[in-house]
């Protein structure tokens, strides 16, 4: 009896997301029991203290004010040149590093990561993240055939794990010539967890020394999806001129989103930025991206691009928008400081955060802690490694009390 006709590759692909899972019985409880009476943090966009969606006033009016043909054209394959103009020159700041810097037009960060999986790795390679990730690393990598493992991103002193990611590159090296690291700093999602200065050149150097040998390609894809809440804008941006000089087998890949900078999150607009200290490697990666482009989207949102333009030729509009964002940063380190503080009361113990949407507990019991949260209308998502909440969509007043309320929960569930 014939039960699928799916090619041999698809068969059987189901996504399951407990993101919006979560959300979803989030959603249910407000429509039940009211909007006041229920505590959702799953979510991962801005919404304000009244849980009202949030797009920054003047991405707004610049957007509603483009030009109907500016908005529904086809815009080039690569992208808009003065867009990825753009995106190059916001994504450095004030931190561009000595190298050479190419860009291509992507759908959001997403597009990014499908991107470089595709064209940096063989069918059946592996690719490398922490063992706290974004779990649509996983799926892209299975649905291009390839596979994904971790290195335990923490030490026994909560630093970055040098030796954990040093014995992943070279036992993956001994298997396969291209490896590319998927890294999500600074703000890490789902951890809120930041590499320092020292981290930074411990994991550079590690690479680095993969890199002596010729026969081995580094790629290095960091996802800077939470950039712009990562702290002050240039601040945050110290790490990119540590990519000045890398040997020419390794390539930085950044994936530049406007999803949460810049309050686009549907428009689905970025750009995937290549920076290598070889010409030819540089020109290579915007080459084989587009024609990645071409083959999976053609091209992307011509509206988004012409907003970003519009914002980063002109000082005052940028320094507004930085102003606007700021605000909302602010809002959300209000709303993690007081988790946080809630925590070290209650004896919680908590991922160590430094910024960002997210912020996450450790626990191999993260479903059951999760159902038992929901008899106290309290809605967070489960993770393999632990519960991550979100106080970019939780209300100061709805933070205070979940770090007690997580404490009871585990305590109940380790005597019962």
């Amino acid at each position: 009896m014939i039960d699928s006709l799916a090619a041999s590759h698809a068969k059987g692909k189901f996504a399951t997301d407990r993101i919006f899972g979560a959300s979803a019985l989030a959603n249910a409880a407000v429509a039940k029991y009211g909007l006041d009476n229920v505590v959702n943090t799953t979510v991962g966009v801005m919404l304000d203290e009244n849980e009202q969606m949030v797009c920054l006033p003047t991405v707004e009016k610049i957007y509603r004010n483009l030009p109907i043909n500016e908005i529904i054209t086809y815009a080039p394959i690569a992208g808009m040149p003065d867009f990825l103009e753009a995106s190059i020159d916001l994504a450095f700041g004030e931190h561009r590093p000595e190298a050479y810097a190419t860009a291509v037009a992507s759908a959001g960060g997403t597009g990014v990561i499908h991107h470089s999986i595709w064209n940096y790795t063989e069918l059946g390679d592996t690719v490398l993240t922490s063992d706290w990730y974004w779990s649509p690393y996983q799926v892209m990598s299975e649905d291009a055939l390839r596979k994904i493992t971790t290195y335990k991103l923490l030490d026994e002193k909560n630093q970055f794990n040098t030796n954990s990611f040093s014995g992943k590159v070279n036992e993956l090296l001994q298997k396969q010539n291209n490896l590319l690291i998927i890294l999500n700093t600074p703000a890490h999602n789902p951890t809120g967890y930041s590499l320092s200065s020292k981290e930074w050149d411990d994991l550079l150097g590690v690479l680095k020394e993969a890199a002596k040998n010729p026969d081995k390609n580094l790629i290095l894809l960091v996802d800077t999806a939470y950039l712009d809440f990562a702290g002050p804008r240039q601040e945050a941006r110290f790490f990119m001129e540590k990519f000045s000089n890398l040997p020419k087998n390794i390539l930085v890949i950044l994936a530049f989103s406007m999803s949460k900078s810049y309050t686009m999150y549907g428009q689905r607009t970025g750009s995937m930025i290549g920076i290598s200290s070889n010409k030819e490697i540089a020109q290579e990666f915007a080459d084989v991206s587009q024609f990645t482009c071409r083959a999976t989207w053609s091209n992307i949102n011509r509206a988004c691009m012409n907003l970003l333009s519009i914002i980063h030729k002109d000082p005052a509009l940028l320094a507004q928008v930085d102003a606007e964002r700021n605000g909302y940063y602010q809002i959300i380190k209000e709303r993690a400081n007081v988790f946080v503080e809630e925590s070290k009361e209650v004896g919680l113990e908590i991922f160590p955060y430094s910024a960002g949407f997210f912020l996450s507990i450790p626990t191999n019991k993260s479903e059951e802690i999760c159902e038992k949260l929901h008899d106290y209308n309290i809605y967070a998502v489960p993770l393999e490694a632990g519960v991550r909440l979100a106080p970019c969509a939780t209300p100061v007043r709805k933070m205070k009390g979940i770090a007690a309320k997580i404490k009871q929960v585990m305590q109940e569930l380790k005597n019962a």
